[in-house]
């Protein structure tokens, strides 16, 4: 007798190749979104918040270098806990980037915005 081999999603019958899951792109997209919802949730929200970081950096240097105060960075908004990547210079010197928008910590609260450079990589 033949196996009856029913979709992971709708349970509807599954006619064609052998290691057929799903009986359509539907299903298959439903099952891995409700798979997947937790993290996308977390990865979401950790992707809005180095976007609006970007997006602040970018705002508030608009000739590619500028000095602000830690102040005005919070006051948009910024979140000094999420970045996409640090750059460290032979000095020792640490750049922390919001994926092409960067920043260092100079003196008394003051901070050094600066883009990415092609040479940093």
């Amino acid at each position: 007798m033949k196996e009856v081999r029913k979709c992971e999603e709708c349970q509807a019958e599954l006619k064609g190749r052998k290691d057929q899951k799903f009986c359509s792109d539907y299903c298959r997209n439903t099952f891995n979104n409700r798979l997947n919802e937790d993290a996308t949730k977390y990865v979401r929200r950790i992707n809005n918040i180095l976007r609006k970081n970007r997006r602040i950096l970018s705002q508030m240097n608009p000739k590619g270098k500028i000095t602000v105060d830690a102040i005005s960075l919070a006051e948009e908004g910024f979140n000094f806990h999420y970045f996409t990547n640090i750059y460290t210079t032979q000095k020792g010197a640490k750049y922390f980037f919001c994926y092409d928008q960067g920043y260092i910590k100079i003196e008394n609260d003051q901070y050094m915005l600066v883009v990415k450079q092609d040479y940093v990589k």
